[in-house]
């Protein structure tokens, strides 16, 4: 039985290796920025290239024109594993560089190769072969422009081992004979090293880790109210930790799969958003009850927010809070706005995770397919209206409308009755700093002489 004092001396080590974990799993967060950034890009590409845009007018040279640009984004999704690879290794690594991209590309390109081989001799084998004519004879071959099995999950394994390892060996001295291999040109032949391990040890565990998550997508696709629901619930939930991030990765690049084409072609595709882009039907459930939070219940929190500022500070919280309302209904980028009451008002921020799984549950109970490349804003909103695997848009923006009311009341209702100190809010700053206000004169004290370094000043002359 350990002593007390054993007993707290546990206690650091256990929240410091907490909090080491939380700092990783941040960081791993903020590293998947950069490869996500390519994704308005691709999405933009894709479609202006569909029929009902570029397509439309039945113009030769204007169709080639579609075809190259829907190309074009749909390269970039097809190599997102491998641009989360790049991405997230110069993000997470510190101080990265050039060779930590070269590293990643090295990486991926032999983990790919190797994950191929391994579930063409596996039970998994349809998933990486196709049928060829060798010598007039139906074979069967390795698929080498199917899609990785391990999908963006792959590349984002790749990515965090190449940081690991370039951090770890970008400065490694080797013999005089080996020396030109030293340093940073060390980090790509380790990792290559690396990957071919894992490559091997993946092969051999992901059939079965895969058929886990290709089945946790096709609960998340018969329960869509459910699964739509608690996702975005843990959406927000994780925004103060970065770590939404690495569960959108998960939602819109890995599950759940599906077979989608736009004009007959068909493609296999899997995540929330790379099914939407390629026109699945029912492919943007993920995503569409975001479209009412971020275009219409957080700039209505704003404007609570603004509305219940003292008269004297409206002025200065409205051009913050104001600005950032309409950033987030345009854009859809809502960190200003929610980041002003996430740690003052952990009751606010609450209210707005439940509202937010709610939205995206009702939407998707309703059949409100919506889908966004940058963020659920105006300008993806009005980009992918006319979308063919659009779905009740009216519904998503009357419920938008609704949710700006609920949002303004409730947000109004709770900073007020609990005296929340949101932008504007905060007590004065000779309060703030300490000092009790400065009380009215008395007559004894208008008597008593003033200490010299309070001693009033000298009456000014009148203007």
């Amino acid at each position: 039985m350990s002593s007390p004092s054993s007993a707290g001396a546990d206690l650091p080590t256990t929240t410091s290796s907490f909090a080491v974990g939380l700092a990783v799993l941040s960081r791993i967060g903020r590293s998947l920025m950069l490869p996500i950034a390519a994704l308005p890009g691709a999405a933009l590409l894709m479609r202006l290239g569909e029929p009902d845009l570029l397509g439309r007018w039945d113009v030769p040279w204007l169709d080639q024109v579609a075809k190259i640009m829907n190309g074009a984004g749909d390269a970039l999704f097809d190599a997102l594993p491998l641009l989360f690879a790049v991405g997230v290794a110069i993000g997470f690594a510190r101080k990265s560089d050039g060779s930590t991209a070269l590293s990643a590309v090295v990486g991926y390109l032999v983990w790919d190769r190797v994950i191929r081989l391994m579930f063409f001799d596996s039970t998994e084998q349809h998933q990486v072969s196709h049928t060829i004519l060798e010598d007039g004879t139906p074979t069967l071959a390795v698929d080498y422009s199917a899609e990785n099995p391990t999908r963006v999950l792959g590349g984002i394994l790749i990515g965090l081992v190449t940081a690991i390892l370039w951090q770890r060996y970008h400065r490694v001295k080797l013999p005089a004979w080996l020396a030109f291999f030293g340093g940073r040109r060390f980090v790509p032949m380790v990792t290559a090293v690396v990957a071919l391990i894992l490559g091997v040890a993946f092969g051999l565990i992901w059939p079965t880790v895969g058929n886990w998550v290709t089945q946790f997508g096709e609960w998340l696709a018969t329960h869509a109210t459910i699964g739509t629901g608690i996702y975005g619930l843990v959406n927000r939930l994780l925004i103060p930790l970065g770590l939404h991030h690495v569960l959108n990765s998960i939602v819109w690049f890995t599950i759940p799969g599906c077979e989608a084409g736009v004009d007959g072609s068909v493609q296999n595709a899997a995540g929330d958003m790379k099914c939407y882009f390629a026109g699945q039907v029912g492919a943007g459930e993920f995503m569409g009850g975001f479209f009412p939070v971020m275009m219409f219940g957080l700039p209505a929190a704003a404007v609570a927010i603004w509305r219940c500022a003292p008269l004297h500070r409206r002025a200065a919280v409205g051009g913050i809070m104001l600005s950032s309302g309409l950033v987030s209904f345009v854009t859809g980028i809502t960190e200003p706005i929610e980041f002003a009451f996430v740690f003052v008002a952990p009751v606010l921020f609450i209210v707005h995770a439940v509202l937010t799984g709610a939205s995206l549950a009702i939407t998707a109970a309703f059949d409100g397919w919506l889908g966004f490349g940058f963020s659920a804003g105006l300008l993806d909103a009005l980009m992918n209206a006319s979308k063919s695997n659009t779905n009740n848009l009216g519904l998503i923006m009357g419920l938008g409308v609704i949710y700006g009311v609920i949002y303004y009341v409730i947000f109004t209702f709770l900073i007020k009755r609990l005296n929340i100190m949101t932008p504007g809010r905060e007590p004065e700053p000779d309060e703030d700093a300490g000092e009790a206000p400065t009380p009215p004169p008395s007559a004894s004290s208008a008597s008593s002489p003033s200490p010299p370094d309070q001693a009033e000043p000298p009456p000014q002359p009148a203007s």
